[in-house]
């Protein structure tokens, strides 16, 4: 346990940086007996707890509030076991995801979650935020690729479901409480996550295209003529002008109106490659893609993906983040509505839209100098108040946390909502585990 100046300033909160206060001591547990002993505890004092994984999460789900104690899951790390014949992976919760990704592939294994926060980011902390990222539009979001979890409730008992099973049709799913509940239910020690054959190789393109209703175009026909599918990538024109200036990088003629990356797993077969150029050819011939780039090397793959993780983003000023879902053919209505009132109010941001699109996803940049929390607070005004009219999600992937506590009921009903809180007080009666996040105090 770790108080007073022992405490890094990281666990003041997540990636978000919202976070401001150190949280009152950080416990450290390295097994599950440990987490289980924390818990009992501290429930029996009252005492509010806040989970902490890798601390890469965009909504200040991790950030301690005044008097807290963090748990941080660092230590309780590690790859149990990998079941070849079930094709499962058995893992603690404080694992980094990368680590899990290649103790799967060492094994001749592919592990499906993928983001690009994998070297910092903790299974457990993909899973308590159910994750997406840049795989989804294959193998589904964290939650689908789980087959068995243990968490720890707020008074130290240990619901361990640990089953490898694909078919289990045995009552409530309880697993999937804690998937996606940021921690405000239990805290998840061990998972058993499915794993898939690792592919024998990928192909790559990097595709130029002038119009939204040709992303959904190319995206249909990917979906029909690529077996292997498995990324879908789509920059809109700010966004990809600026991370290729920002990289010193010209990969077009002139800057398209969009910019998708276009990803096939293959199996080893002879005549992939041709099918896959075969397929950009009849998009080239149709007028639905205007060019395209096929990745020749594993670097230019990684250059291709270096635009669209967009990493210069960080250097502008009091960056704002926002990861929202929508139907998939409204996404570009929404974005042109989008832009045109954040540009109207603040002429002089940087506003860029880039997303999942295949998974109905999309995120937002925005950046604008001198910014204020007035600003943050009208801009999200913007943001979600087009949401909620386009009947879309104001978290795709990122989760509710502190950041978007107040704009829940823009996705969920009063009637859902009540249910979470129902729910929340059959399982943590006293209100420790990382109250205020997601629902705020009930």
């Amino acid at each position: 346990m770790l108080t007073g100046d022992r405490i890094a300033e990281r666990h003041r909160g997540d990636a978000s940086l919202t976070g401001r206060i150190l949280p009152l001591a950080v416990v450290r547990p390295a097994s599950v007996a440990e987490v289980a002993d924390a818990l009992r505890i501290c429930n029996a004092h009252r005492q509010a707890v806040v989970p902490q994984g890798g601390l890469t999460g965009l909504a200040g789900g991790a950030n301690p509030c005044a008097g807290d104690v963090a748990i941080s899951l660092e230590r309780l790390s590690g790859i149990e076991e990998i079941d070849a014949a079930a094709g499962t992976m058995t893992v603690l919760a404080g694992t980094p995801l990368e680590v899990a990704q290649r103790a799967a592939e060492d094994a001749g294994f592919l592990l499906p979650i993928d983001l690009g926060a994998r070297g910092s980011c903790q299974v457990g902390g993909n899973l308590a935020t159910n994750a997406g990222g840049i795989r989804v539009i294959r193998n589904g979001v964290a939650r689908d690729n789980v087959l068995g979890l243990e968490a720890v409730l707020a008074d130290g008992t240990v619901l361990s479901s640990m089953n490898k099973m694909i078919k289990n049709n045995t009552g409530y799913d309880l697993r999937q409480l804690f998937i996606g509940s940021e921690g405000t239910l239990g805290i998840i020690t061990r998972a058993v996550l499915r794993l898939r054959p690792l592919p024998a190789g990928r192909l790559t393109a990097l595709c130029a295209l002038d119009s939204y209703e040709n992303v959904v175009a190319l995206l249909k026909r990917a979906q029909k003529e690529l077996a292997g599918l498995s990324a879908y990538e789509a920059m809109w024109e700010s966004y990809f002008r600026f991370n290729c200036v920002a990289e010193g990088l010209r990969l077009f003629e002139a800057t398209p109106a969009f910019a998708v990356i276009v990803e096939e797993d293959l199996q080893g077969h002879e005549a992939e490659r041709e099918r896959f150029e075969a397929f950009l050819g009849r998009a080239l011939e149709d007028g639905v893609i205007g060019d395209a780039l096929i990745a020749q090397s594993q670097k230019e793959v990684q250059t291709f993906w270096r635009i669209r993780e967009g990493h210069a983003l960080d250097r502008l000023p009091l960056l704002l983040n926002f990861d929202v879902s929508l139907p998939i053919g409204e996404i570009g209505r929404f974005a042109d509505e989008c832009g045109k009132a954040l540009r109207a109010k603040f002429p002089e941001a940087h506003v860029s839209f880039f997303g999942h699109v295949g998974d109905s996803n999309l995120h937002i940049a925005f950046s604008v100098p001198g910014a204020t929390e007035e600003t943050a607070h009208a801009v999200d005004a913007v943001v979600y108040g087009l949401v909620g009219i386009y009947s879309g999600s104001v978290s795709a992937e990122h989760g509710i946390g502190l950041v978007k506590r107040d704009f829940l009921d823009r996705s969920r009903s009063p009637a859902e909502l009540e249910l979470m809180r129902r729910i929340k007080n059959a399982l943590d009666p006293n209100g420790i585990l990382n109250p205020g996040k997601v629902l705020g105090s009930i």
